[in-house]
C-alpha cells in the first residue's frame, strides 16, 4: 500500500505493466552499461522484505534510478509495501541467482549491495559472484544506521520501557 498522496509528496510513479506485455530482447554484451538502448532495461533486486524499511525503499529507488529507461523486478516475500518503486514481484525467488534464473525473467542487471553474502550450504562465499562476474552487477548503497537488525535489537534494548509506557497508558 502506497502513502497517503499530499502536496509536498514525491509524485508517484506510474503504475507497472503487466509482466506479459513487456518487450524482451537480451541487451549486447557490447552496451556495458546499457546507455544506448532504447527499450527498458531490466534490473533485478532481491532482499528479505521482513520489516520493510526506509533502507530497502532507498535501494529500490536506487536500483530503479541506475539507468534512464529501468524496468525493476524484485524477488521478496510478499509484502504490499514493498510495490512502492516495483515493477512487478518474483515470489520465491532463489538465494543464489544462476543465468537460467536471468534467463526465465529477462534481467539484465542484478542490484544489490556489495556486501558478500554467504550460500546456506557454504558452497558459496558471496551469493552475487555469478552476476559481478559476468558484468551484470548493479551496486546500491546501504543506508546507515537502518537495517531490519538494527530495528529489531532497538526493539528488544527497549522492550521493558515500551511495555511500561504501554500498561500506564490503559
Amino acid at each position: 500500500m502506497k502513502p497517503a498522496e499530499d502536496s509536498t509528496a514525491a509524485q508517484e510513479p506510474p503504475p507497472p505493466a503487466a509482466p506479459s506485455t513487456v518487450w524482451y530482447e537480451p541487451l549486447p554484451s557490447s552496451l556495458g552499461a546499457a546507455s544506448l538502448t532504447q527499450r527498458p532495461v531490466r534490473v533485478y533486486v532481491d532482499r528479505i522484505y521482513d520489516l520493510f524499511h526506509f533502507g530497502h525503499a532507498r535501494a529500490l529507488e536506487q536500483a530503479n534510478k541506475s539507468f534512464p529507461n529501468t524496468y525493476l523486478l524484485v524477488g521478496c516475500c510478499s509484502d504490499e509495501v514493498t510495490h512502492w518503486w516495483v515493477d512487478e514481484v518474483i515470489p520465491d525467488a532463489p538465494w543464489v541467482i544462476n543465468q537460467e534464473f536471468l534467463d526465465k525473467h529477462h534481467i539484465d542487471y542484478v542490484a544489490h549491495d556489495t556486501l558478500p553474502y554467504a550460500d546456506t550450504s557454504g558452497a558459496a562465499n558471496d551469493v552475487y559472484e555469478f552476476v559481478k562476474s559476468i558484468g551484470r552487477f548493479k551496486e546500491t548503497k546501504r543506508t546507515d544506521g537502518i537495517s531490519t537488525s538494527d530495528i529489531i535489537m532497538r526493539i528488544l534494548k527497549d522492550y521493558n520501557q515500551y511495555i511500561m509506557r504501554n500498561l500506564t497508558r490503559g
